[in-house]
């Protein structure tokens, strides 16, 4: 139900992400196999980095950070998702909504300035090896830290500030399986290309800053590993950094094609699509490619599985 006030506006129903009858239950259970590999994924990774005090260095805070923005983003909007599928009518409630979109915008910011966060401990590891125990003290961790979850309250403030003073009309149907900024705007009586201002601002600071950081260090990161003379050498750098570039480009390439791009370009119906892989599938590849790609945690692994197979 909705009338001319925003206020008064007291549900939304969700369009889902196809309304296909045939399709409902596939995708279900294609969901619920990815939440349920993204949870255990990322607690497990967060549990092992907990366990082992030789990850307790400034690249596995991190990484136990990310682990945490993942599941908790991915707890904001699968669930919702995988009731939509079952469900008659997929309704969520206006305060519901609001709450899903700010804890949503948040979780994203989080993750985009996560990812450069530890770009730059890949550059101050690999170019300032001598100072890096000086560099990445946890003082600074912390400092970077707060930062990252600082910019994820900028983030949902900002885009709910956006969305709190237009005005819904009498057209409830958000097109889309969750509470999202582009959707909403198209329901408003209210909204202007000020809006549509605000949204590209926002989320060029959410997205391109924290990708002109990863360029700019991997720059110098890549000009010192082609210095390094051993072949060896070079590998072991490339191998450091490959896992991060993997999951920068799946976070940052869905994310930059959903929202940098007008509506006249990317018809909504195939932004859901490009949505889904940073809201369901990097989020479930994270501990994969960290894991798989990752010595350090495999040896991690090995010595938990041990431990509590004596146990």
């Amino acid at each position: 139900m909705a009338t001319d006030n925003a206020s008064s506006v007291t549900e939304f129903i969700l369009a889902g992400l196809t309304d296909e009858p045939e399709l409902q239950m596939p995708l279900f259970f294609l969901f619920l196999g990815f939440y349920m590999v993204t949870v255990v994924g990322n607690l497990g990774l967060i549990t092992l980095i907990g366990l082992n005090s030789h990850l307790h260095i400034p690249m596995y805070f991190f990484l136990f950070n990310l682990s945490f923005i993942d599941v908790s983003y991915s707890t904001t909007l699968t669930p919702k998702m995988l009731m939509g599928f079952v469900a008659k009518r997929n309704i969520i409630s206006y305060a519901g909504c609001m709450t899903q979109f700010f804890f949503f915008c948040f979780f994203v910011f989080s993750e985009s300035y996560i990812l450069s966060a530890m770009a730059y401990d890949r550059y101050v590891a690999i170019c300032k090896p001598l100072l890096y125990t000086v560099t990445m003290s946890p003082q600074v961790c912390s400092l970077l830290l707060l930062g990252v979850y600082g910019m994820g309250v900028f983030g949902a403030v900002a885009h709910m500030g956006n969305i709190m003073f237009i005005t819904f009309c009498a057209d409830n149907f958000v097109n889309h399986y969750m509470c999202d900024i582009i959707p909403l705007l198209e329901l408003s009586c209210n909204s202007s290309y000020i809006n549509l201002l605000v949204v590209f601002i926002v989320v060029t600071i959410g997205i391109g800053v924290p990708i002109v950081t990863i360029f700019i260090s991997y720059g110098f990161i890549l000009s010192s590993i082609l210095h390094i003379s051993s072949t060896e050498g070079r590998s072991k750098a490339f191998s450091t950094c490959s896992s991060h570039i993997i999951v920068v480009s799946l976070f940052f390439g869905s994310g930059a094609f959903m929202y940098l791009k007008p509506p006249s370009i990317l018809p909504l119906d195939q932004g859901k699509v490009s949505s889904i892989f940073y809201t369901a599938v990097v989020p479930m590849f994270n501990p994969l490619i960290y894991s798989l790609r990752n010595k350090d945690v495999k040896v991690a692994l090995k010595k938990t599985l041990v431990r509590k197979f004596f146990v």
